[in-house]
């Protein structure tokens, strides 16, 4: 696990900034941090160099790109070793339309969450799925998002 380093409150500024628009210029945001853009991109750097930021990517639209739902998927599993553990995260990982796996304390061992078209586009990746020789698979389909951030809380 890495260390933490805290942070300073304008790095949590950027921070912030940087969760609602990645791309938003250099300058903008320097100019709303009180910053130089030097010393805006050099923070920047320091914050993804310790790790803070860990990569900038593009958030999507599913509904424009015909994956309109979402499904959680619980999985429980009466093989409790390495050898399937290993097995299980190979197949998930080889599965596009799965975007989280979560390993549980509890009566559930896994949650997933996956989007897909539709449900025979859920039926095709459960058949892929129990390959991974699951003793108890449910799913639960959204019907409504009410919220959904990848903002974290600083």
């Amino acid at each position: 696990m890495a260390q933490y380093e805290p942070i300073g409150a304008t790095d949590r500024k950027i921070l912030r900034a940087l969760q609602r628009d990645s791309a938003e210029p250099i300058s903008d945001l320097a100019a709303r941090c009180g910053l130089s853009r030097s010393a805006c991109s050099r923070r920047i750097a320091r914050l993804a160099e310790l790790g803070v930021i860990e990569r900038s990517v593009a958030l999507l639209s599913q509904a424009k790109l015909g994956l309109g739902l979402t499904v959680f998927i619980s999985v429980k599993t009466s093989q409790h070793n390495a050898a399937w553990s290993h097995q299980f995260q190979a197949i998930v990982e080889k599965l596009p339309g799965i975007l989280e796996v979560h390993r549980l304390g509890g009566d559930i061992d896994y949650l997933l969450k996956a989007v897909v078209p539709d449900m025979p586009g859920y039926d095709a990746l459960y058949q892929q799925l129990i390959k991974a020789d699951l003793f108890d698979v449910s799913a639960r389909f959204v019907m409504e998002t009410m919220k959904q951030t990848t903002e974290l809380p600083l």
